[in-house]
């Protein structure tokens, strides 16, 4: 028992650990974004925001389960997922609205290196994550733990995204590497968007659609 509680303990701590490196790398990845006029690292700090709403919903999940794993959602929880599914989906808008006037004004970033360095520390970040969320799941035979790790690779998905846009325009100058990857992340956002109303609804997911 007590290893059981060191354990949900520290899937409590991981998921407070999402929750600020989120924050962090949303505000960073805003500042630089805007500062270089770049849309996809923009749109990536954005999402990061996005993400932090849900950690809450996450963190507030597990200690839910610690206390009763056999409970349904929160009204909290529920709440959380929709304002999610709200909010991916109007981001996704948002950068639709973001590509056009790009190519309408025949937009050309400034710089790539913030969103190089910025995609290399999510992927590194996010793949300790992952690793660690299974591991914590599978231990306590928690579906729902280990769901969350593995929405957590969709984080990896979107920083290898940036990471892609930001070399092909780096090595290559080809000017249309941010509008691309800002329409890639439009397809991720979209997919958790519609994810979470479905979480909200009690259709579980365990994210291995985005594999």
């Amino acid at each position: 028992m007590l290893n059981e509680v060191k354990l949900y303990r520290r899937a409590y701590f991981l998921s407070l650990f999402t929750i600020f490196y989120n924050l962090v790398e949303g505000l960073v990845s805003i500042a630089f974004g805007f500062a270089d006029e770049t849309l996809t690292l923009f749109g990536f700090g954005v999402d990061s925001f996005i993400e932090v709403v849900s950690g809450i919903g996450i963190a507030i999940m597990v200690l839910r389960i610690m206390k009763n794993p056999h409970s349904s959602k929160t009204k909290f929880e529920i709440t959380a997922l929709n304002i999610t599914g709200v909010s991916f989906y109007l981001f996704s808008v948002g950068l639709v609205a973001g590509i056009f006037l790009n190519l309408v004004q025949h937009h050309k970033q400034e710089t790539t290196l913030p969103g190089l360095i910025i995609s290399l520390i999510s992927i590194a970040v996010m793949l300790w994550l992952v690793a660690a969320k299974k591991k914590v799941g599978k231990a306590l035979n928690s579906e729902a733990i280990i769901a969350d790790s593995n929405c957590t690779k969709v984080c990896i998905y979107m920083s290898v995204m940036l990471l892609a846009a930001s070399l092909i325009y780096q090595f290559t100058g080809f000017v249309y590497a941010d509008i691309i990857g800002a329409a890639v992340l439009i397809y991720f956002s979209f997919s958790e968007g519609k994810e979470a109303f479905e979480k909200a609804e009690g259709k579980e997911c365990d994210c291995e659609c985005h594999q």
